[in-house]
């Protein structure tokens, strides 16, 4: 067998091995996970049918509550009345109730008001009993005042009841018995179930009992199936979800797909590769050994190869030709000669605003820890241990007293003060979270877009500025803002955008050599190209630009401040993300030591009021 045969059998091989490996994943792998995708997907929509069911019973269980905190009820349970009864117990009040049966049980569990005979469930045996049987699981429940829930089978079907105690109509007084409502299970029922979780649910009857969820699987669907209990434990119906198996039946047509496009691709691969290596290899080789052979077998040693390629080959070829050469001129010389090849290389990025989020969560949590830490914990623990040791009453007693009264008011006014800052830090940490997500979303999609009012805006942009900058400078919204309504915009990004110019307005304040000033925040609508556009207007009183300097305060890395703590990337970041946006900012100064004025203009998709 030639090199070429070898070749082409063990690259039509190789590729035939590969294409069994693949159909293999696919049938193994692939495939199995599709039918693990439905059967999650089928016990997902089971614990939303559980979920339906449980609202189903706790709305059931809400009602029962209201009628038992109802004073006519507690009143009718001391003296019953048949004007109670006439007037509350009719078909209409059923049916506004969205109830089979109303039961009214003494402490006793004597059934002293039903609704039996009443409505389109007349025949209810639930609603006919006397009296609560002496085995019926809620007879704890009576005795205690406390409310419940279940299913239990009737002679018309399967029906959800739920209990409330009896109160005063005030939520309180003695609990004199237990109001049971009761709404039978109907097909109509089991469908808007199934259509609350989404799913095509079934109520079927118990064959064999079972625990947990049991799952089945036939070409066209995936079955599930939980089984519920009365309220004895006993088994009382199936829950049955039935989810076709689209994922399997389209998994199963791309793989196929797949199977057919990827065996094409290896035959057309493989021919394309046998005919590149036939025309770059093999031919350039067997020339090559069909010429060593004439060599070998013959006396003519002029015969020349004269391969003129560039690689490997054509190299062996002017080798093989060197060394005939040279044979021919000395007869006693051999030529050993050796190749060598191989070399490769590699490449390195960073954010702004969160630096400016983070400043404010820190000191805040360095606060509560000073706080926590000054608390008088081990004292409050001595005098406690001091109390209890038993000692006459004396002056020391008394101090004691008086020193625990004090630490518990300090205790609970820093426990406050600490809730206040958790607050504050929770707010902050949700900023740092938001920024980081509008960051990550701004490199893959448009910017989202909330509904906000303008005066909200100004006081969380406040919670994420550092504390140095908020006792420095005092933001006085101006009527105008509350007077816009709200508007619809990407909060998060103009939040950090009005952020960096609420710093800059406190530094400006600081280096014009004040202790305070005032940054005033104004707002209007305008029109302008066809279109709303919201004018938002920041005023301070620090130092001022200079003229030179309006159009430049924009640029990357230009800064009036200090290398050392300003790198000139805030109002940069500021008009990339107004541009982000579809708006602009410009600044505004009458000169140094006049204040400045910073200006954004961002359109409105839709103005809301």
């Amino acid at each position: 067998m030639n090199i070429r045969t070898k070749v082409i059998s063990l690259l039509a091989m190789l590729f035939v091995i590969l294409i069994v490996i693949e159909i293999a994943v696919q049938r193994e792998v692939l495939m199995p996970s599709f039918a693990e995708l439905e059967r999650d997907d089928a016990k997902v929509s089971m614990r939303r049918i559980d979920y339906a069911l449980a609202v189903s019973l706790d709305s059931l269980e809400l009602t029962a509550a209201d009628w038992g905190n109802w004073d006519d009820v507690y009143r009718y349970v001391q003296v019953p009345s048949e004007a109670f009864v006439r007037n509350n117990i009719t078909p209409v009040a059923l049916k506004q109730l969205q109830v089979d049966a109303v039961m009214i049980a003494d402490l006793d569990g004597n059934v002293v008001l039903s609704s039996a005979g009443i409505g389109s469930v007349s025949g209810l045996d639930f609603a006919a009993l006397k009296r609560l049987p002496a085995d019926f699981p809620w007879r704890e429940n009576l005795a205690a005042g406390k409310p419940a829930q279940g299913l239990i089978r009737t002679n018309r079907g399967l029906m959800m009841i739920a209990a409330a105690p009896v109160l005063d109509g005030s939520g309180g007084g003695k609990h004199l018995g237990m109001v049971i409502m009761g709404q039978l299970v109907t097909p109509r029922n089991v469908r808007a179930l199934g259509a609350r979780a989404q799913a095509a649910l079934s109520l079927e009857p118990v064959t064999r009992p079972f625990l947990g969820d049991k799952v089945s699987e036939t070409d066209a669907t995936t079955r599930i199936e939980q089984q519920l209990s009365d309220l004895y434990g006993r088994p009382l119906a199936v829950l049955a979800v039935d989810v076709p198996r689209r994922i399997t039946a389209r998994g199963r047509t791309a793989v196929t797909y797949a199977s057919a496009y990827l065996i094409g691709a290896a035959v057309v691969v493989l021919i394309l590769l046998v005919m590149i290596l036939n025309r770059v290899v093999l031919e350039p080789l067997a020339r090559v050994t069909r010429h060593a052979v004439r060599i070998s077998k013959g006396n003519d040693l002029t015969a020349r190869l004269d391969l003129d390629t560039k690689d490997e080959i054509g190299l062996l070829a002017r080798e093989f030709d060197r060394m005939v050469a040279r044979v021919q001129e000395t007869r006693s010389e051999l030529v050993d000669k050796s190749f060598q090849a191989g070399f490769a290389e590699l490449a390195k990025g960073v954010l702004h605003n969160l630096g400016n989020a983070m400043t404010p969560l820190s000191v805040r949590l360095a606060r509560l820890e000073s706080r926590l830490r000054n608390i008088p914990a081990a004292d409050l623990d001595l005098a406690c241990a001091e109390l209890q040791g038993g000692a006459p009453l004396s002056q020391r007693q008394s101090d004691l007293v008086e020193f625990l009264r004090l630490g518990c008011r300090e205790v609970s006014s820093g426990i406050a003060e600490s809730k206040a800052d958790t607050e504050v830090i929770q707010r902050q940490a949700q900023t740092v979270q938001s920024a980081l997500k509008e960051l990550m979303r701004s490199t893959r999609n448009e910017a989202v877009i909330e509904s906000v009012r303008l005066p909200d805006l100004v006081t969380q942009t406040l919670e994420i500025v550092p504390d140095a900058c908020r006792q420095r400078l005092t933001v006085d919204p101006e009527e105008s803002l509350g007077k816009v309504g709200a508007v619809r915009v990407a909060r998060t990004v103009l939040r950090l955008v009005l952020q960096n110019l609420i710093i800059n307005a406190a530094d400006a304040v600081r280096d014009a050599g004040r202790e305070r000033g005032v940054l005033k925040v104004g707002a209007e609508i305008v029109r302008q190209d066809n279109c709303d556009q919201l004018h938002l207007h920041c005023k301070d009183d620090g130092i001022g630009i200079a003229e030179s300097d309006l159009k430049r305060v924009f640029d990357e890395g230009f800064s009036t401040k200090s290398r050392d703590s300003n790198y000139g990337l805030g109002l940069h970041w500021c008009a990339n993300a107004m541009a982000g946006l579809g708006g602009r900012i410009w600044a505004a100064s009458e000169g140094p030591g006049l204040g400045a004025s910073l200006h954004l203009m961002l359109p409105l998709a839709l103005r809301e009021t």
